[in-house]
């Protein structure tokens, strides 16, 4: 719980939109918008995750899936969505926001966002990173 709080304190107080926290220690932090940060964490760090504590501006569905695959301990989240939250608990992962939504939306706000769109009907947080992954890598 410790090191969620250090990363919820450290989200708000740097102004950051994904900072990873494990055993008292950021392992990762990024102003980078977008499920970017994290597909570029799981790259980078990989196992090193398992039992980490993820901050997060934003939540879905996709990103809750992410932090699945990278076996975070924990999720806190500014906004998250109906289902994020659907994902984290049926995963057994223990979480914490501050608003929650009905859905993520892109940028323009005018439909769900391009990478929620592409985990709908997922349930394998692996076929859902490697999804996430190639999609990422065509878009710009």
């Amino acid at each position: 719980m410790r090191d969620l709080k250090l990363a919820e304190h450290r989200l708000k107080e740097k102004n950051f939109n994904l900072i990873i926290v494990k055993n008292g220690r950021t392992v990762f932090e990024t102003e980078s918008q977008g499920i970017r940060g994290l597909l570029h964490v799981i790259e980078k760090l990989g196992k090193e995750l398992t039992g980490s504590s993820v901050a997060d501006r934003i939540v879905g569905r996709a990103a809750a899936m992410l932090c699945v695959y990278s076996k975070a301990a924990s999720v806190f989240a500014v906004t998250i969505s109906e289902e994020g939250i659907k994902v984290l608990e049926d995963n057994k992962v223990f979480y914490r926001f501050e608003n929650c939504v009905p859905n993520i939306l892109n940028r323009e706000g005018t439909d769900i966002c391009p990478f929620e769109k592409l985990v709908i009907g997922l349930t394998k947080p692996e076929e859902a990173y490697k999804k996430l992954k190639s999609f990422a890598g065509t878009q710009r």
